[in-house]
């Protein structure tokens, strides 16, 4: 049986966080803009494609799946409070950490919650599991794709995304997907039904 909210405190915070959280579902990744793309995907969106493509690499792997999915839903939620800082203003700005931008977010939340969502940041930037570099890979096979998906809309200045997200994969897993998705179209699982 799970505890209760320790007070009405701890529940008014823990909702607090989440409400925070749909901040995610607006706010846009900016770095695509660099590439021209005038409506790129959201934060939430990136996030729920990345846990998935995790989850998946680690059942390639051998790893533990919803680990790695967990680490795919958070990596990125820092964002609500710092932005989607690009990677060319990464060389202008110097923000917080993540795990402080976390532990802020989280300061009013129920402990049990506070504490669990840390410890999955804190892993995930800083770990050295296979687990944190399936999460990893995650991240960068999920940019890739969306890359490509933008090439296949026409968008003509995503080369630079999908080689350096290729060139940073780690696992030979998102290597071979990487590959496939490079030849394929991004609607060809649409045959599947078609035929």
């Amino acid at each position: 049986m799970v505890d209760e909210p320790t007070s009405e405190q701890d529940a008014t915070g823990t909702a607090g966080y989440l409400l925070e959280m749909g901040m995610l579902k607006r706010a846009v990744r900016s770095g695509w803009w660099v590439a021209g793309i005038k409506q790129p995907e959201t934060i939430a969106e990136h996030s729920f494609r990345t846990a998935l493509i995790g989850a998946v690499l680690a059942m390639m792997e051998g790893a533990d799946p919803a680990k790695v999915a967990l680490m795919g839903v958070f990596h990125d939620t820092q964002e609500t409070r710092i932005g989607d800082i690009p990677h060319v203003g990464r060389r202008y700005l110097t923000a917080v950490s993540n795990e402080k931008v976390t532990a802020d977010q989280l300061a009013a939340a129920h402990p049990a919650v506070r504490s669990g969502i840390q410890q999955i940041v804190e892993e995930y930037e800083s770990g050295d599991s296979v687990e944190v570099l399936i999460a990893h890979d995650a991240d960068k096979l999920e940019c890739l794709i969306q890359a490509i998906e933008y090439s296949q809309q026409g968008h003509q200045n995503v080369e630079g995304w999908i080689k350096a997200s290729l060139t940073s994969l780690k696992t030979t897993s998102a290597q071979q997907l990487a590959q496939a998705a490079l030849h394929m179209s991004s609607t060809e699982w649409q045959q599947t039904y078609l035929r």
